[in-house]
This record gives structure tokens, sequence and C-alpha cells, in this order.
């Protein structure tokens, strides 16, 4: 049994050494500074002992391709209880995996009537091209012209990103307190 446990710690040891590495650095008897993987010699000064980890740099999970249709051509649903016409167009946006800002007209009328010529819901804009109500079929074209997806791409299905919330208007300035020698009392 012993050696069951010292032949797998002793499997596992170096196994554990490859996420990380030792750099050693020393002076050696001519002055000169070395740097190395292996332990210095008895005749070394300045020893410095380093440790250097695996580093990785995060990448963004959606390919080249639909990074440059999100820039070209981000899409914005307009979308509020409509029924089985929005719940289709969610549906769809989520099986092509295309990420979307999502936007409550109800929100602020004015602007959608001004921006949509009406108040028919659901809207999708594609860059600049506008698409009123729901038809899967102009959707998709309109989609692929783009350069969306037809498909998910692995493991990346994008929830829709909520429209910004628009900023408070800052409250009036309250009037200076009145000092005391003027209170009436």
């Amino acid at each position: 049994m012993k050696i069951l446990i010292i032949l797998s710690i002793a499997w596992a040891l170096p196994a554990a050494q490859t996420g990380a590495a030792q750099l050693y650095r020393w002076v050696d008897e001519k002055g000169n500074v070395e740097w190395r993987d292996t332990p210095p010699p008895a005749s070394a000064k300045k020893i410095e002992q380093r440790r250097i980890s695996v580093s990785t740099i995060e990448t963004s999970a959606l390919p080249y391709s639909v990074q440059q249709a999100v820039k070209n051509f981000p899409v914005t649903l307009w979308i509020y209880g409509c029924g089985a016409p929005c719940d289709q167009a969610r549906a769809l946006l989520a099986r092509r995996g295309i990420p979307y800002t999502e936007k409550d007209p109800q929100a602020d009328a004015e602007a959608f009537k001004k921006l949509t010529g009406a108040d028919e819901v659901p809207v999708l804009f594609v860059g600049n091209t506008r698409l009123k109500g729901y038809l899967e079929s102009e959707w998709d074209s309109t989609l692929d012209a783009a350069g969306y997806p037809r498909t998910a791409i692995a493991g990346s299905k994008p929830a829709p990103k909520p429209a910004a919330a628009p900023e408070p208007k800052p409250a009036p300035a309250a009037p200076p307190p009145v000092p005391a020698q003027y209170v009436v009392r």
C-alpha cells in the first residue's frame, strides 16, 4: 500500500510542476549575470529564485467575422409585450447567436415613433436597416447580408443587452442656508 501511495505522488509531482517553472538568477565568479532554469553552481553569488507561472490572455468568445458584423451592423430589437411575434423575434436572434440590444419603446414613445414612423413592434435595426414586424425570411436575409452566422457558434448564445437607462436629470440646487442672524424666531 505504501508503494502505491509513493508511486502516485511521484507520478503527480511532475504534472504539478508543468504549470509553473523555476528560474534562477545569479552572478558568476566573473561578475556576469546568469538567468537559467537550472540551479546555480556552488560558486554563484547573489542567487535569486523566481517562479514563473503560465499566463493566458482572454479573447472574445465571438469569431472575428461576428465581431466585425457587430461593429459595422449592430442589432437593436425594439420590443414589448406583443405576444408570439416578439417571442419569435427573440428566438430567432438567440438561435442564430446574435448579440443584440433590446429596447422598450414604451420607455420613450416619442423617440420610438420618430425613429420608426409608427407604433408597430417588433422593430429590428441591423445597422441602419429597419425591419418592421416579424417576417423570418426578411430578418434572415438582412442578418445574412450583414455577415451574421446562420446558426449560433458553439458555446455562444448571448443574452440581449438591456438598453442603457437614461441618465436622471440633476435635481435643482438647494438654496444656500440663511445665516442665523437673519432667522426670525
